[in-house]
C-alpha cells in the first residue's frame, strides 16, 4: 500500500473514532499526537496527561519502541488537523525537527519546533501553529507537559501576525 493509501485510509479510522469520541464526551478539545520510535515513550506521558485534563486524544501511532520512520507519524498528524479530525497535534521524535518538517509539508499545516512554554505560547499566539513538535532527548517529561498546557492555553493573535500567517498560507 502507498503511504498516501496508508495515510488516507489512516485519515477515515480517526474520522470514525472522532465521531464516536464526540458523542460520548460532548464538546472536548480532539488533540491528535505521533511520534516515531525516540518519541515514544514520551508521547504516552503526554496522551496520559491529556486524557487526565478531559481532552480526546488520536494517536496516530506509531504504538512501540520498534524502529519507525517520522515522516509517516507527521504526516498522519497533520492530515489528521487539516481533515478536521483533530483540532491541532502535537508531535515528538528525538530532537522534534524532523517530525515538525513532516508535519508542516502537509498543506495548511503551520509546525513548530518548541522547547520551552515561550516559544509554545509564541507559535500559537504569533504564528497561529496547529502542530508543535517536541524533542524526546532535548527536553524532560515535566517540561514537555508543561509545553503543551501552554500552547493548548495560548490563542492566536491575530492583529499584526494576521496578514503573516496569510502570507505562510499561501505559499
Amino acid at each position: 500500500m502507498a503511504l498516501e493509501d496508508a495515510l488516507a485510509a489512516t485519515s477515515e479510522d480517526l474520522r470514525g473514532k472522532i465521531a464516536e469520541s464526540t458523542q460520548r464526551k460532548g464538546n472536548v478539545s480532539v488533540i491528535a499526537l505521533g511520534a516515531d520510535h525516540a518519541g515514544f515513550a514520551l508521547k504516552q506521558v503526554i496522551i496520559q496527561h491529556l486524557l487526565r485534563q478531559a481532552h480526546e486524544v488520536v494517536d496516530c501511532g506509531t504504538h512501540d519502541e520498534s524502529r519507525v520512520d517520522y515522516p509517516d507519524y507527521g504526516a498522519a498528524v497533520g492530515l489528521a488537523v487539516i481533515n478536521g479530525d483533530a483540532e491541532c497535534g502535537v508531535v515528538v521524535c528525538g530532537s522534534g525537527i524532523g517530525i515538525v518538517m513532516a508535519a508542516g509539508k502537509v498543506p495548511g499545516i503551520r509546525a513548530a519546533t518548541v522547547h520551552d512554554t515561550t516559544t509554545a505560547c509564541l507559535s500559537r499566539e504569533h504564528n497561529d501553529a496547529n502542530v508543535i513538535g517536541i524533542g524526546a532527548r532535548i527536553v524532560g517529561e515535566q517540561a514537555a507537559l508543561d509545553i503543551v498546557d501552554a500552547y493548548l492555553g495560548a490563542s492566536f493573535e491575530g492583529g499584526r501576525h494576521q496578514g503573516r500567517v496569510e502570507k505562510l498560507d499561501a505559499l
